[in-house]
């Protein structure tokens, strides 16, 4: 290490550790650091290869979730996770790995454009200016990065890889024979030879361009369709399933949301339904994670059943086929796109009043039922309210195993986005049904016998008999009976019938939809396709790559009254004429074509981030197969690859984490990446929560204004209540790392944060506390140097048996817990070995102080560098070997053995761990406690745990 990583001189006040020292110490290391490359992870090859015997150890590839960089800054709540993983890391170094941790930045998105709608200012450049300000306080934290590495999404040589992938998934298809992805090309080979035979019976030859395109788009994996997306007019923009609220509305600025039919980019996600589902029992996730990405596929296995309806057929699917004879009526979801194809003229003769909805023609109800729909999200549609809404259509469909005429409504409750957007109501066997049937006085057919004694007569029953383990009645047609069957038996027999007369198979459902990928903003990547003349879509080649963003005077997408639900999009891309409206030679010469105006949603470029970390310069490939391989390929333990540990928020249990996964499937498929799967390992950090105070008028006021007096709290002399919450901006109540370093020091910060509670737990922030970190540096430092004149004060020699198995016990002890990234246990440990060696007021041995600094360097860097290197070495701390515990210091010298007669203590004897049973039962019988209360009775058996337990039985 160069001349100038000496320790500085000492400040004028002395030698005591303190804020203002803290401070030199941890800025001074930090250039050190910087200048050095001390956190640099060597590749196997390319640009960032470093040394072959650091690459030769086993590799640890550590990440945290993307930080999207905010104008507020962080607060002490955000670099929660950052500082664990930097802990683990740094352990992880200092046990012989080659670890591969490093930072970017999730830069795409609506609040930059938010904030440039409102003052004028490009996203690009508040957008950058926030990432500098995040790196000046990451910095501060000491955070252990290999800055060569990082990148932010916003990045052209970044997202230009972005759209090359986009571009993959584009030009493929899932072919399920195989299982896998492959390339459209060899999709339209099979078409051109007749090896597959082209939807519709048409030959390929005999198909136009736009006719040929139409085909694809049914097979891409990423594609356009007319289809129902949830429409946002007060943020001028469409949103997936996941954006929107339980109670109807945008995540982002609570706007109303509505149902709209609209030409969008979608990926083909439920392709891989499967493959997500059963890879998940391989990741070494939280349960509680897996079973919301389980929940949220919802694999289902059932029937496709056929209703015919004049000239079409109304599809369903049930997961209870063997109650069709129960099929009292049927119902489609308010945008299904039958219904604007049967709707009669006029109401049959017979219908009922209540099925009308006081309408005079079945096409007034229809449009006025879809209206109040659309207003609705869909888990307010779904939601068990006893109130069924919904309209008669004017048709009837067949109950194709009675042959009876079952009428057909349109209700909320059932929704386009599961199954086939259509229901066979079997009101005897369904809540739901039942209570719809209730309300619009439809028949109720028994078909499952009861077994709780009702009887089959539905008339008196006040709810739905619902059972999977009961006999069928009632259910015998043309060639065919269930009557006396068990479900799973009555199942099976439907199923074959249906299949044999080729009006429904046996077929699995999944609840997941395809992903919505379309935004109508300006703030991220644009789409790599082009539109000819016949609004056909043409891919971008890879040379074209990166389309980058166009200059716009106006940023903001149309927005319209949050409740105009029949607006529709316009976008900031479609303004900039020059650049929609291009010539360019796609190959087959110079051609006019319209661009994409819509842009990728901003989860796209945190959709494969992990594999730009393993090489973030490559400019002609996504990323080398051989440094690929190296830190993310399958490998024991880990059977799909990817990273050693992830850590981030819960609340990415699905979104993220379901579209990054079907990215590296879909990556894997193609021949571009070893790992089927981004993420080996997840960890989920808990939440930094803060008091938060309102006043009389229930609005939050500055929490570091705020006293606490006389058991009460006050503001300005105004008494105000106190409430939990999340730290931020909202509830007055952040508190930012810059002001506990100013204060105390970034160790102390960090120490707190992490002796806090269990790592996966929320727990609440207390300044008043941060200090009992801080003590604990100040005795660490004041254990190795001498406050009044700045001198070492270790000596040689070897240190006691007592402080050996201190020491020992805390190596051992505190080792374990940073590996299972336990770090309030950890930390923990170390204070008690640092108060007991401060309490012996002795100086310490130089081989105790050099391993209780390297106890301390993953969690307190700075202070252990420093006090490192006034120890006399020369290499950084971050470079040496964790201390490793002896053995025989570890094991106790000896344990409390307790000797029971009669079932009642009568002696604790305390014996070495290692007594054997023979020896431990002599010592027992011998005591003279024992021998006194066997009173000379004789002993009928003695029973030995060694070396903990004898009971003397008499």
């Amino acid at each position: 290490m160069s001349e100038t990583n000496t320790p500085a001189p000492e400040a004028a006040e002395g030698h005591r550790y303190t804020a203002a020292m803290a401070a030199d110490i941890e800025a001074r290391w930090q250039d050190v650091w910087d200048a050095e490359g001390t956190y640099e992870a060597p590749n196997p090859t390319g640009d960032l290869a470093g040394d072959p015997a650091v690459v030769a150890r086993p590799k640890k590839f550590i990440m945290d979730m993307f930080p999207y960089p905010s104008g507020a800054g962080l607060h002490v709540g955000h670099p929660l996770g950052y500082i664990a993983t930097d802990v683990f890391a740094r352990h992880q170094r200092m046990s012989g790995h080659n670890v591969l941790h490093t930072l970017g930045f999730d830069a795409f998105g609506l609040p930059a454009e938010q904030y440039a709608v409102q003052t004028g200012t490009h996203p690009r450049v508040s957008t950058e200016a926030n990432i500098e300000n995040m790196k000046v306080q990451l910095r501060r934290l000491g955070l252990g990065h290999d800055k060569r590495r990082s990148f932010a999404t916003i990045d052209p040589e970044y997202y230009k890889w972005t759209q090359w992938i986009f571009l993959q998934i584009y030009n493929s298809w899932y072919d399920a024979d195989a299982k896998k992805a492959r390339p459209v090309s060899e999709l339209v080979a099979a078409f051109e030879n007749g090896t597959r035979e082209v939807p519709g019976g048409r030959a390929w030859a005999d198909l136009t361009a736009a006719e040929r395109a139409d085909v694809l788009n049914g097979f891409r994996l990423a594609y356009a369709s007319d289809a129902p997306v949830n429409w946002c007019p007060g943020l001028g923009t469409v949103l997936a399933n996941e954006e929107v609220t339980a109670d109807g509305r945008s995540e982002r600025g609570n706007f109303p949301v509505f149902k709209s039919r609209l030409s969008q980019w979608n990926m083909r996600i439920t392709a891989y339904a499967d493959r997500l589902l059963d890879d998940l029992d391989a990741l070494d996730w939280p349960e509680a994670i897996k079973l919301q990405q389980r929940n949220w596929i919802g694999r289902s296995e059932g029937a496709r059943v056929d209703f015919a309806l004049g000239d079409e057929a109304i599809t369903v699917f049930t997961t209870r086929p063997d109650t069709l004879f129960g099929a009292t009526y049927m119902v489609l979801a308010p945008e299904h796109p039958l219904v604007e194809k049967f709707i009669p003229a006029a109401w049959p003769e017979g219908t009922h009043d209540v099925w009308t909805g006081g309408h005079a023609t079945p096409a007034e109800a229809v449009a006025a039922y879809r209206k109040q729909a659309a207003s609705k999200s869909d888990v307010e549609r779904q939601a068990e309210a006893k109130d069924k809404t919904g309209v008669f259509t004017g048709e009837y469909a067949v109950n194709p195993v009675s042959g009876a005429k079952v009428p057909v409504f349109i209700a909320d409750y059932v929704l386009m986005g599961y199954g086939t957007g259509a229901i066979m109501a079997v009101p005897a066997h369904d809540t739901r049904d039942f209570e719809f049937a209730r309300a619009f006085e439809l028949p109720i057919r028994c078909v499952v016998e009861p077994t709780d004694g009702r009887g089959t007569d539905t008339a008196e029953w006040e709810d739905a008999f619902v059972s999977h383990d009961a006999k069928l009645v009632n259910s015998a047609g043309e060639g065919i009976s269930l009557d006396g069957l068990g479900v799973v038996e009555a199942k099976a027999a439907i199923t074959d019938w249906l299949t044999e007369r080729g009006i429904g198979e046996g077929t699995v459902n999944f609840r997941l939809r395809d992903w919505l990928f379309s935004r109508q903003r300006y703030w991220g990547e644009p789409f790599p396709i082009v539109y000819d003349q016949d609004g056909v879509a043409h891919s971008l080649p890879e040379s074209m790559l990166p389309l980058e963003l166009p200059e716009v005077e106006d940023y903001s997408p149309r927005t319209f009254e949050p409740d105009d639900a029949t607006s529709k999009p316009e976008t900031p891309l479609s303004r900039n004429e020059a650049w929609v409206n291009v010539e360019l030679d796609l190959g087959d010469g110079v051609k006019s074509y319209r661009r994409e105006t819509n842009t990728m949603p901003n989860w796209a470029g945190s959709c494969w981030y992990e594999l730009r970390y393993l090489d973030p310069n490559n400019a002609s490939a996504l990323v080398d197969p051989e440094i690929e391989q190296y830190w993310m390929g399958p490998r024991e333990g880990a059977p799909h690859g990817g990273v050693d540990l992830y850590v981030g928020g819960a609340e990415h249990a699905v979104l993220h984490l379901l579209y990054a996964r079907f990215w590296s499937k879909v990556l894997f498929d193609l021949g571009h990446v070893s790992s089927a799967e981004p993420f080996h390992k997840l960890f989920n950090q808990g939440m930094i929560q803060a008091y938060a105070y309102t006043d009389a008028r229930g609005v939050y006021v500055p929490a570091a204004e705020v006293e606490e007096r006389d058991g009460g709290y006050f503001y300005r002399g105004e008494p105000v209540k106190r409430e939990h919450g999340k730290m931020g901006k909202s509830l007055k109540n952040a508190v930012t790392p810059d002001e506990i370093c100013e204060e105390y020091g970034a160790d102390t910060l960090r120490l707190y944060e992490m002796a806090m509670g269990p790592l996966d737990v929320s727990r609440p922030w207390d300044t008043r506390a941060v200090v009992g970190q801080y003590r604990l540096l100040q005795r660490l430092w004041r254990n190795i140097v001498d406050e009044e004149t700045g001198e070492v004060t270790v000596v040689d020699g070897e240190p006691d048996e007592a402080t050996l198995r201190a020491l020992h016990k805390a190596i051992d002890g505190a080792g374990a817990d940073m590996a299972g990234l336990r770090f309030n246990t950890a930390i923990a440990k170390i204070t008690e070995l640092n108060n007991a060696l401060t309490k012996a007021g002795r100086p310490l041995e130089r081989s105790v102080a050099e391993r209780l600094v390297l106890l301390v360097a993953p969690l307190a860097p700075h202070i252990a560098e420093e006090l490192w290197h006034r120890l006399g070495h020369t290499d950084s701390v971050v470079h040496q070997d964790f201390p490793v515990a002896d053995p025989a210091y570890v094991v106790d010298e000896t344990v409390t053995c307790v000797v029971q007669v009669k079932g009642k203590v009568k002696a604790r004897l305390e014996v070495p761990p290692s007594i054997s049973e023979a020896d431990l039962e002599q010592l027992a019988v011998t005591d003279a406690g024992v021998v006194a209360a066997l009173g000379g009775a004789e002993i009928r058996k003695v029973i030995v745990r060694a070396p903990k337990l004898v009971n003397i039985v008499i």
